[in-house]
């Protein structure tokens, strides 16, 4: 195609707010009237694959620069379309392989997803000019929508398959407009037209707070200043709990109790809260939520009634905040001074 392998591509688009590096790409490779496989092979070669791995979270430099340049875009801002770029924020190192904390697997198989590792909100598809998908929606706990009070989808509402839009061109010539973006790659159900789920929330104040860190996530959002590394990483170690099997760990069925809610059925097994289905984080965020509205005086309160040991508080935690960390030790304390007396 004329003009491609020049400096600056002729359709040279920028990433519109908080765009996932991956949407922006298939929206380059549409925008030259190519499908995706063809243009990235045109430009990087059929030596440089990149869509069998999560683009999103392992993009290679050299993708970086080549965007930023034949786009005209900063490098830094092309960088902030990937994951990498919540490393800090909402997990403390960024790694090659293996899980990060609250970032959604794709569980890739060659190009095929059998994770429901991206999520969408159906009316923000159907609102947006352009259909595209945003960085946030591959956050754990991002299960409702700030600006549309809805739950997240996290998967095709008549078929069940992952959402994959990059995938949406393979068998579908008519794929290159940009609304297609938001149809199923696998039955062609348009995801936009799927029905506004309302959330169920337990506690008022729980949905307060969810709501409060979830917009830290949003472009432009000025945040919440409790929300930091420390503070996300103590609600990942509660949800984590929760799900606990140990015969002395009862901490769900505590909060369950306090808030009189009833349980619902999750999935067995070490299963990270990464790769649980959209129902299953957003009952056990709730909980956890419960948990980080007063965490001195719920956390207490829990392990009085021996719903939870303070080692099982710290197990697997790697380097908790100062503040979770006197809060354990204080029942060490309290433990130990019990136990003289």
């Amino acid at each position: 195609m004329k003009g491609i392998t020049e400096s600056l591509w002729p359709i040279h688009y920028k990433p519109l707010p908080d765009e996932l590096l991956s949407c922006w790409l298939v929206r380059l490779a549409h925008g030259h009237g190519l499908k995706v496989q063809t243009f990235c092979n045109l430009i990087f070669g059929n030596q440089r694959q990149i869509w069998n791995r999560d683009m999103d979270r392992l993009a290679p430099t050299w993708l970086i620069d080549e965007l930023s340049q034949r786009t005209a875009t900063p490098s830094q801002i092309t960088w902030n379309t990937t994951l990498r770029s919540y490393e800090g924020l909402l997990y403390r190192k960024f790694k090659v392989s293996g899980g990060l904390q609250w970032i959604l697997a794709l569980k890739l198989y060659h190009r095929k997803r059998e994770g429901y590792g991206l999520q969408c909100c159906p009316t923000c598809l159907a609102e947006d000019r352009i259909p595209y998908f945003r960085k946030r929606w591959r956050i754990a706990f991002y299960t409702v929508c700030t600006k549309h009070q809805t739950m997240m989808l996290d998967r095709c509402p008549q078929c069940a398959a992952a959402i994959a839009f990059h995938r949406i061109d393979i068998m579908n010539v008519d794929a290159l407009d940009a609304g297609r973006l938001a149809y199923c790659h696998e039955c062609g159900f348009d995801l936009r037209a799927a029905p506004a789920v309302e959330p169920l929330f337990y506690d008022r104040d729980a949905t307060v707070l969810l709501q409060n860190a979830c917009d830290v996530l949003d472009p432009g959002h000025a945040g919440y200043d409790k929300w930091d590394l420390g503070r996300y990483s103590v609600l990942h170690q509660l949800s984590m709990i929760l799900t606990s099997k140990y015969r002395h760990v009862s901490l769900r069925d505590f909060v369950l109790d306090q808030i009189g809610c009833s349980d619902i059925r999750l999935a067995t097994g070490r299963i990270s809260l990464e790769m649980r289905p959209i129902k299953e984080r957003h009952h056990l965020l709730q909980l956890a939520m419960w948990l980080m509205v007063l965490p001195d005086v719920r956390l207490e309160h829990a392990w009085r009634s021996g719903a939870v040991r303070y080692n099982v508080l710290l197990k697997d935690f790697s380097e908790p905040p100062d503040w979770y960390r006197r809060l354990t030790e204080k029942f060490v304390n309290w433990r130990n001074r019990f136990q003289v007396e």
